[in-house]
């Protein structure tokens, strides 16, 4: 997915797996990594979770789920479904009637235990509702909350047991002759998470979602999720993922998107290349960052742009970038516009002047595409 022939130190090999759809997001295969996230409105509130959905989309994306605990909550599906911007997942736990309401709803995908929810019969039901619907299904184990006969089998949550409780409910599905289903098998120890995550890689074709559940607040909750989730992600497995941050939805797929630029998988909006600051810095670093990932946070084009003190990593960094600007001159700095520099800006008109920069290679570049995609659609 990722090979890089030139450096080769680069290269990541995808797993392979087999490819399913969330509505019209491909999961799986050759499909890119695709990024979720969940809404924390009341679902029964359409016009609030549709609102949260569309904030979502617009930071990138692919897939939202919306948890579905009520009746009230799966009334209010046909409506989410219908102006979601983004395929939707309901998030069914025990009740097996709301996911055939969600399947019926409109609801892309449905995150659903076969095993948690009762009969066999009941368990029919839903893979009709969903086969009839064109739904697929994720399988989701959690290792706070594994069958009571795995946790006396093993003694606690570990791998072993959080990957037979996914292919316990995998079986269900396949002897049923459903297979667009893709798996999870997350947990709040990391650890715990990647091994049971390398260990189902090993044995099933499905997509796997990946994800560190129960994360934590913005800033620990990253940072667990990226080491955990990184360290898969670098070995080839994953083919969606789920920040769980205790945040704004919209930092989840923030995160999740900067995770996946960071190892070259996903180019989506600026990726920005910046010193930490030192005495040696010719303008306030830290500030115009801040400043310019708020103003450029709305450009979805991929384009990098390197922020650089001072003169002594700034050039060797503006080359390597589509934009940079270098710090040094007497309230100046130098520009570098696709490596090479090409003019001095002062520092008090710099912001303006980047934003404005990447802005029109924003809109050069969505031109471009457009026309491809013309081109190649004719």
């Amino acid at each position: 997915m990722s090979h890089n022939p030139i450096r080769p130190w680069r290269s990541i090999e995808r797993r392979k797996s087999r490819k399913i759809r969330v509505g019209s997001v491909e999961v799986g295969g050759d499909a890119p990594i695709a990024v979720q996230t969940m809404t924390n409105t009341p679902t029964e509130d359409a016009a609030a979770t549709i609102a949260q959905i569309e904030r979502c989309a617009e930071a990138g994306a692919d897939i939202v789920r919306v948890s579905c605990p009520t009746v009230e909550s799966t009334a209010a599906m046909p409506e989410i479904c219908r102006h979601s911007p983004v395929p939707i997942v309901a998030d069914i736990h025990f009740h097996y009637k709301r996911g055939i309401e969600a399947a019926d709803a409109g609801a892309a995908c449905l995150r659903i235990n076969p095993g948690n929810i009762g009969s066999p019969d009941r368990v029919k039901e839903v893979v009709n509702a969903a086969r009839a619907n064109g739904c697929s299904i994720r399988i989701g184990v959690n290792g706070g909350s594994l069958e009571r006969h795995l946790l006396e089998k093993y003694g606690e949550p570990c791998p072993d047991a959080m990957v037979e409780s996914a292919l316990d409910h995998a079986r269900i599905l396949d002897d049923l002759g459903f297979h667009d289903y893709k798996i999870s098998v997350k947990a709040s120890d990391m650890f715990l998470t990647v091994a049971a995550y390398q260990q189902l890689a090993e044995v099933t074709d499905a997509p796997l979602h990946l994800g560190i559940t129960e994360a934590g607040g913005l800033r620990t909750g990253t940072v667990k999720s990226s080491i955990g989730m990184g360290n898969l992600l670098w070995m080839g497995i994953g083919d969606t993922i789920r920040v769980s941050l205790s945040a704004d939805p919209v930092e989840e797929v923030k995160v999740g998107f900067d995770m996946l630029k960071s190892l070259g998988v996903r180019t989506r909006g600026v990726n920005i290349i910046a010193c930490p600051s030192c005495a040696r810095q010719g303008f306030d670093v830290i500030k115009t960052v801040e400043t310019l990932e708020d103003r450029l946070a709305h450009i979805s084009e991929p384009i990098s742009l390197s922020i650089i003190g001072c003169v002594v990593n700034g050039p060797g960094e503006a080359a390597m970038t589509d934009l940079g600007f270098t710090g040094g001159g007497k309230e100046s700095g130098k520009m570098y516009i696709s490596g090479r520099p090409d003019h001095n800006v002062s520092n008090a008109d710099m912001v303006e002047h980047i934003v404005e920069l990447v802005e029109k290679k924003a809109e050069r570049l969505k031109a471009q595409r457009e026309e491809g995609e013309t081109v190649a659609a004719e």
